[in-house]
């Protein structure tokens, strides 16, 4: 069975867009990756620490968080949020789903936000 000159030409036409749809995705995934996994909005020369309660540790992919609660001179309280790396990253470096408890004092060094929310990128921690 024959599907003719018409037919050839549209197998042909249709395996160039197949072959430039793959190469488009190849080429673009290490792109999506990349962005994904930029720290552009984190300060990458400052850090900061700050001492505080635990009030919850979500061991979560692709990012865990930790949540500090703060406390000022003035007595007034802020949250802190802090991203870490995900569950896997983090049981290769010791640290456990259960290794900071609600109510757990600690002291957090990150790399604060660039727009100067009460946020960072968790560089260390100690229980405190």
């Amino acid at each position: 069975m024959s599907i003719g000159d018409d037919g050839a030409r549209v197998v042909r036409a249709m395996s160039k867009v197949s072959s430039a749809v793959c190469v488009a995705f190849v080429l673009m995934a290490p792109v999506s990756a990349l962005a994904h996994h930029a720290a552009a909005m984190f300060e990458t020369e400052k850090t900061v620490t700050v001492s505080g309660t635990v009030e919850e540790f979500a061991y979560v992919n692709p990012h865990a968080w930790l949540y500090v609660v703060v406390t000022d001179d003035n007595g007034e309280e802020t949250l802190w949020g802090f991203e870490a790396e995900g569950p896997s990253a983090l049981m290769r470096a010791g640290i456990k789903h259960n290794a900071l408890q609600p109510g757990d004092l600690v002291t957090v060094t990150a790399r604060p936000l660039r727009d100067g929310r009460p946020a960072g990128a968790w560089a260390a921690r100690t229980l405190t």
